[in-house]
């Protein structure tokens, strides 16, 4: 297939997993030139990291890093926090240099915001770019079989949403959310008028990603595809949930998940940590990364691999790797 040709095809947003994975289709095409590579002492040395579309619109893009020519390793899909109306991939670059670090494929996403589109496009986005991922496995040297998702905050809602669609994900293993709102009813209820400010802005930020209406008469629909909890079925992806004990996403969010799952048979652990972190500065704490790692390598089925904490770089430090902007 030539790559206008390809280009065509799958820049088509997708909604669901494809059946299988296309082997014999054309690798991605750039379209743009790589910058320097890492020094050859850097312990990414031989590792790619390059960002390409998974479909037309602008924030439909994921940055992928990978091991060419290697054998295929399990993935790592990360999905950013933002109040479904805010931030970006580029957040989320240290914690993909962890898991890169760790031999795994990664795949960091970005998706439509609130104001691009209500739901569910952030979840018919993320769906798009593990189909995409998956199309594309000899590429990214990646087993499409054996991946798991990590959201953080509205990410945590996003990837929690996905490891609920339908009944099961073929190759999920695992889904990972770090401060989710899996429960944006929950979120609506807590951000009343006599709420902190953090919860009040959540809770408008639940409405945005809703189209810009509340739970109630005709909006009722939507906000039941929002509610992770009410679709929790016997196959899908075991889950870890890791909350503040002080935060503004309590983890009441997490155990109406867990109780779903568990009755239908799925695993689901709900950790809190001490304090009152949020989000990335919460998987900063001291042992959370470590464990989240952990948990990931098992559900995996691949050797433990050590833990690491994502790694601390100065404000506008660079990173030494390879970009170039591509179409799969």
């Amino acid at each position: 297939m030539g790559a206008l040709a390809l280009a065509a095809v799958l820049l088509t947003p997708a909604a669901a997993m494809p059946a299988g994975t296309d082997t014999d289709a054309a690798a991605p095409v750039p379209v743009a030139s790589p910058t320097a590579a890492p020094p050859p002492d850097d312990p990414l040395a031989s590792t790619v990291v390059r960002t390409f579309s998974y479909g037309k619109k602008t924030r439909q893009r994921m940055e992928a890093w990978w091991q060419p020519g290697t054998a295929r390793k399990p993935g790592v899909f990360v999905l950013h926090g933002g109040w479904w109306s805010g931030g970006d991939k580029k957040y989320m670059t240290e914690v993909s240099r962890s898991y890169a670090q760790l031999g795994y494929t990664v795949f960091n996403l970005n998706y439509r915001l609130s104001q691009d589109a209500a739901w569910p496009a952030q979840r018919n986005d993320t769906l798009a770019a593990i189909a995409a991922a998956r199309r594309h496995a000899d590429y990214f040297s990646f087993d499409p079989d054996r991946y798991v998702l990590i959201g953080f905050s509205a990410g945590g809602h996003i990837a929690t949403s996905v490891g609920t669609y339908k009944d099961g994900l073929r190759g999920l293993r695992g889904v990972v959310g770090i401060s989710p709102v899996v429960s944006p009813l929950t979120a609506y209820s807590d951000g009343d008028d006599g709420a902190d400010p953090e919860q009040r802005k959540l809770r408008q930020a639940a409405v945005a990603l809703a189209g810009g209406c509340r739970p109630t008469g005709a909006c009722a629909r939507v906000w039941s595809s929002m509610e992770v909890p009410w679709h929790a079925s016997r196959r899908d992806a075991p889950v870890l949930s890791v909350h503040s004990a002080d935060e503004f996403v309590p983890a009441y969010h997490s155990e109406l998940l867990k109780n779903e799952l568990n009755q239908v048979g799925v695993a689901m652990n709900v950790r809190v940590v001490p304090g009152f972190y949020h989000s990335s500065p919460l998987y900063r704490e001291p042992g959370v990364a470590a464990g989240v790692q952990e948990w990931v390598a098992a559900k995996l089925a691949a050797p433990a691999p050590q833990a690491r904490q994502p790694e601390r770089k100065p404000a506008g430090a660079h990173l030494p790797t390879l970009r170039r902007v591509g179409t799969l």
